[in-house]
């Protein structure tokens, strides 16, 4: 590991593009001294993001057989895969389904003793302590926990609306049952492929959980040692634009509309809105967001919400997919480097927050 604070980021996805220019943006803010990332395949496709990137201050890094084929392409990597490693007292692993957990195998238990900490994403359930931002900072343990798994985007907004719908109103006990259908949007539109022509149910592989959003959200509030009884359904839209949700949270202690919206206010992870539609928050968080994201956890349409019987709240909300990510990868990032004041160091950020969208 260096004697700086390097945080080496591996993928240059949806996730890793905008994580490298966050980071490199805030940098100063954050105490980080050094962003490097890693990019496998040299493509002529991705050259443009890989010289803007390289531009902003970060360093390329790939594999030694990759090299030359950088090169060729005008693209000069600054460090090999191995020795990027090396150097790193961060690693956040942005890379596809399967391929974390992977290198967890592979790498990154090689490096435990010369490095804070490892990060991976939503679909690497297992890799390490499930995390999001505000919801369970309070769990991770200085010196144990060294393997953070950021939850997915979707298991953010679930983890959130409990908190917020349900939690903050006499803690666990005030949950009786929490019901999410995630409607997906199909891909992102920098991908060619995924698309899907029309609505696609998915599946129930988790008899107590039915899809994996309520099976990490339990897991996430298990390192605060809640056991909620919680289920999800997902199905996937042909939409481009953003993940939405339909919840139905049934609670102990009477509520009504002007209560939820108190605390859906004094939460700053949660945005409301009057738009109605995924494109036009999708369209702000374009014009307004960091590389085109809303770094909030979710956005509500007011008038979407609605109290049933007292105790039965139910409404709809938009996924700022990517943009909790982020938000969580740098911030367990800070933990790991200076678990001390990173709650100070990532104030940076709240200029990419926004009360209403």
């Amino acid at each position: 590991m260096s004697s700086n604070a390097v945080v080496h980021v591996i993928g240059t996805g949806t996730i890793g593009e905008p994580l490298i220019g966050l980071l490199t943006s805030m940098k100063d803010h954050l105490g980080i001294d050094e962003v490097t990332f890693h990019k496998r395949t040299p493509l002529l496709t991705d050259r443009s993001k890989v010289k803007d990137l390289i531009r902003r201050g970060a360093k390329l890094c790939t594999d030694d057989p990759a090299v030359k084929g950088f090169q060729d392409l005008g693209m000069e990597p600054t460090f090999e895969t191995v020795e990027a490693l090396k150097r790193a007292s961060v690693v956040i692993d942005c890379t596809p389904s399967g391929v974390g957990t992977s290198n967890k195998n592979e790498y990154y238990e090689k490096f435990t003793s010369d490095t804070l900490g490892f990060i991976a994403q939503g679909s690497e359930f297992g890799f390490g302590k499930p995390y999001a931002r505000g919801v369970n900072d309070h769990s991770l343990v200085r010196g144990e926990d060294q393997f953070i798994q950021v939850v997915s985007c979707n298991t953010h907004n679930l983890s959130v609306l409990l908190e917020t719908l349900a939690l903050d109103d006499g803690g666990p006990a005030n949950l009786v049952d929490g019901r999410f259908v995630c409607m997906r949007r199909a891909n992102d539109i920098s991908q060619d492929g995924g698309f899907v022509p029309a609505p696609q149910v998915g599946t129930h592989n988790d008899a107590r959980f039915g899809t994996h959003h309520a099976r990490d959200a339990w897991h996430l509030f298990k390192t605060l040692g809640y056991d909620l009884n919680i289920f999800s359904s997902a199905i996937k839209l042909n939409s481009q634009y953003m993940h939405t949700i339909f919840f139905d949270i049934k609670v102990k202690n009477p509520t009504d509309k002007d209560k939820l919206l108190e605390k859906i206010q004094a939460n700053d992870r949660v945005a409301i809105t009057y738009k109605t539609s995924a494109n036009a928050v999708f369209s702000y968080g374009r014009d307004h967001g960091h590389f085109g994201r809303i770094l909030n956890t979710t956005v509500l349409p007011v008038t979407s919400l609605t109290v049933r019987n007292d105790n039965e709240v139910i409404g709809y909300c938009f996924t700022p997919q990517d943009g909790n990510s982020l938000l969580s990868s740098v911030s367990a990032a800070t933990w790991l480097l200076y678990p001390d004041d990173y709650e100070d160091r990532i104030q940076c950020l709240k200029d990419f927050f926004t009360d209403e969208v």
